[in-house]
């Protein structure tokens, strides 16, 4: 039977894991309904902490890698994202911030929300052209599609601009 093209596209897509108890595969069948980022690899590693768990990943540009990782110990927390922010009126630059208290229960929870935030910083970047720290445009994209069953989903509608199998010239690191 021959694959979706987003199973094809995944299955050129890097992926490694050091997390315990999650492998290569097991992560990308976790990410396996989310756009995989064209010409980039994914890589998911144990994060340690000190006080308490957290959210953590990276988009290296210049590596051409979106790095997630997962706290260990883990255990179920809630962590407040914010999705919104509006400015305050005066003229000193204060803002209203608009948040949600999410509760990550699952490793796979963590990393499917960390994916599709940095998968986001990759699209503006890569496929937009424009600056890439718009964090409430990506936590906005996240908290949308992380718990979501996307199997349907076409993402060349949701995301202009967005194609899954042509190789377009990354843009330089800078």
């Amino acid at each position: 039977m021959p694959l979706s093209p987003l199973r094809r596209a995944w299955s050129l897509t890097p992926v490694r894991s050091r997390v315990t108890g999650v492998d290569a595969e097991t992560l990308r069948r976790w990410l396996a309904d989310l756009p995989p980022a064209v010409g980039y690899g994914v890589s998911a590693r144990p994060l340690r902490y000190r006080q308490a768990p957290h959210l953590a990943a990276f988009c290296w540009y210049e590596d051409r890698l979106i790095e997630l990782q997962v706290p260990e110990p883990f255990h179920a927390w809630d962590e407040k994202v914010y999705y919104r922010a509006r400015r305050k009126p005066g003229r000193r630059l204060a803002f209203q911030w608009f948040g949600r208290t999410i509760r990550f229960r699952t490793r796979r929870e963590v990393l499917r929300f960390l994916y599709c935030h940095e998968f986001y910083h990759w699209y503006l970047r890569e496929v937009r052209g424009g600056k890439a720290a718009a964090e409430t445009a990506c936590d906005r994209f996240a908290l949308a599609h992380f718990r979501a069953r996307n199997r349907g989903v076409d993402w060349t509608s949701v995301l202009p601009g967005y194609a899954l199998a042509s190789r377009r010239p990354l843009k330089p690191a800078a």
